[in-house]
């Protein structure tokens, strides 16, 4: 796709790097997804079984899908043009009502949380292949996310009115085929693939609104922080050391993230023969990464509310997988940005691992200090040491 075809039509951005930057409907667009972020949080803390976490996991990709879709579409389609921007704005209202539907989703608004969920995602493809002429390059490509949005939506709408027990695997489903379609082109009988070698996309604005999403996430554990204190009567120095821990952590990854590997990305993807391949690898890990912001913070909710109590359990589970989580989705990341190894993370992971395995005698506070700790050293390490 070259500049004179962008041009050609009004909804495109035009060409040029300044065009190319993150716009005040996006940011606006993102205020939904901290309200999405914390019922997506809260739905695990309250529902800490394995089963609880597989519908935390499931919700969690559709709001990311939801998310990375019109990431890409605004990276083509400018959303200041007041189309492109009607477009945004009903899908934050639709993401709106996902997210109060969440808490319910596996219960008795999972019919609302599928067909606000299908019309986000279905509406925003059926614009756009309305909006393009045939011949248009995009066209063919949106045909074809249509198409599996469709099929997703099938999946999506039939959990909603299928019997509870039903619907994870029905939602997983319908999370696969828009997760995984990318993959191989979205290909389809009739339509054929797309090819990542002609996404003509800005490595720049790709790069910006991830790591805008990051912010919002760690906006999260700030919440848990500042929240749970904030409740507390009595600021003993077991909730001050917990706070501090969770203060701490949060900084750790804040650290890890922009300090490691945000600011090579924009570059690997700028200098990349096949730049929307390498766009679609950093929203595929994002998914692993925020998840792990997002179980990070349900750990330090757990660590407010009960500093003294045995991290056995469910807690030194999510205190342990969180971390971890982060931990191993930035050091793929990395290297996806660099093709180099951060010898110090990978060891890092092994470390929280070891840690929460053997300090479930612990209490809560001592498990997250050392969690943290830990956290803190591979951060610090990681912007210095050579790369292996």
């Amino acid at each position: 796709m070259t500049e004179q075809d962008v041009a050609l039509h009004p909804l495109m951005r035009p060409p040029g790097k300044h065009n190319a930057r993150v716009t005040n409907e996006e940011l606006f667009f993102d205020l939904v997804y901290v309200f999405l972020v914390t019922q997506i949080s809260h739905s695990l803390l309250h529902h800490l079984t394995w089963i609880g976490g597989l519908q935390t996991l499931i919700l969690w990709f559709a709001a990311w899908l939801g998310w990375q879709y019109t990431g890409w579409a605004t990276n083509w389609f400018d959303p200041r043009v007041p189309a492109m921007r009607g477009v945004l704005f009903v899908s934050m209202a639709l993401a709106l009502l996902c997210g109060a539907a969440t808490p319910e989703a596996f219960g008795a608004r999972g019919l609302a949380f599928a067909l606000c969920y299908c019309a986000m995602q279905v509406g925003r493809s059926t614009f756009i292949v309305l909006s393009l002429p045939p011949s248009h390059p995009l066209s063919a490509n949106y045909r074809r996310i249509l198409g599996w949005g469709s099929i997703a939506a099938l999946f999506w709408i039939g959990g909603g009115l299928a019997r509870p027990e039903w619907r994870i695997p029905l939602w997983a489903i319908g999370v696969a085929c828009e997760y995984f379609s990318p993959m191989f082109g979205f290909w389809l009988p009739k339509l054929g693939r797309s090819h990542t070698s002609d996404w003509t996309i800005s490595g720049g604005h790709i790069v910006e609104r991830c790591q805008l999403f990051v912010i919002v996430a760690l906006g999260e554990t700030i919440m848990a922080s500042g929240l749970s204190l904030a409740e507390s009567k009595v600021w003993s120095d077991v909730e001050l050391g917990g706070f501090a821990a969770s203060f701490l952590c949060t900084i750790a990854m804040w650290w890890l993230y922009f300090q490691t590997s945000s600011e090579k990305a924009e570059h690997a993807i700028a200098a990349s023969d096949d730049p929307g391949r390498m766009g679609a690898y950093f929203h595929y890990l994002h998914v692993g990464l925020i998840g792990g912001i997002i179980v990070t913070a349900v750990a330090m909710d757990l660590l407010l509310e009960n500093p003294m109590e045995s991290a056995k359990g469910a807690p030194a589970l999510v205190m342990t997988l969180g971390p971890a989580l982060y931990l191993l989705a930035s050091s793929v990341y990395h290297w996806v940005a660099t093709h180099h190894w951060i010898f110090i993370q990978l060891v890092g992971i092994a470390a929280l691992i070891l840690a929460g395995l053997v300090g479930q005698n612990l209490a809560m506070w001592q498990l997250a200090s050392c969690e943290t700790f830990l956290f803190l050293v591979i951060s610090f390490f990681s912007s210095r040491k050579p790369h292996a």
